[in-house]
């Protein structure tokens, strides 16, 4: 193979990262908390002081995330590189600024000369087939090998762009009309927004469903070209 030299990541790149997966922690955190609160809210013998404290916790969590999410904002504002990045992601139906920042956070690292199939593969979205021979063939599965940030990152917008993204979610539609699992076609839904991603950061141009699913057919129009 010809030697590829290898370039160290941005330090930006980096602390993006740093700061976003850091977001995503205490994301979790909030979430165990506000289900420990529900439960107690629900119980008869609960004390009010774990409510109260609770709800304490609860307030302190989202003013770090807060905090956390200023710190990442303020960071791509100082760089030429990423902030049109993050503009580009802020187009796509389904992805708010939560959203882009995770997503930011996680591709802002990928080498430059990665094809969009080795991202899926880095994602863990690609398809892994498990047969032997004639007498074993499962089903298909995702490979789950690659960045579960990144899937994660991927799964809330993939569920929102099946709402309100009319090219995304016929793609969907025809999917379930072809006796697909749900879980199946939203995943098959976030490699196309992991493909748009790659050709919006390529082509430095914004989300369009048409030219990501030239031959889908939308409700009431024909087949787009």
């Amino acid at each position: 193979m010809p030697f590829q030299p290898w370039h160290p990541p941005q330090a930006t790149a980096l602390e993006l990262r740093t700061i976003t997966r850091h977001i995503a922690a205490l994301t979790q955190q909030h979430t165990r908390q506000s289900n420990r609160l529900h439960a107690a809210s629900a119980s008869t013998t609960a004390s009010r002081w774990v409510r109260q404290d609770l709800k304490r916790s609860l307030r302190d969590l989202q003013r770090r995330v807060e905090k956390m999410r200023s710190a990442a904002l303020a960071l791509l504002e100082q760089d030429v590189e990423l902030r049109p990045r993050f503009a580009l992601l802020l187009s796509m139906p389904g992805i708010g600024e939560s959203s882009a920042l995770h997503l930011l956070g996680e591709l802002a690292l990928l080498a430059p000369g990665l094809t969009v199939r080795q991202w899926v593969a880095h994602s863990g979205l690609d398809p892994a087939h498990h047969q032997s021979g004639t007498s074993v063939h499962q089903r298909s599965r995702i490979s789950r090998a690659g960045n579960r940030y990144l899937r994660r990152a991927l799964y809330m917008p993939a569920l929102v762009a099946v709402r309100h993204d009319p090219h995304l979610r016929a793609f969907y539609q025809s999917l379930l009309a072809r006796h697909q699992a749900k879980l199946q076609a939203l995943i098959a839904v976030a490699r196309k927004l992991l493909h748009a991603i790659f050709g919006m950061f390529r082509w430095q141009s914004t989300y369009d469903g048409s030219r990501l699913l030239p031959n889908i057919e939308l409700p009431g129009l024909a087949v787009v070209a």
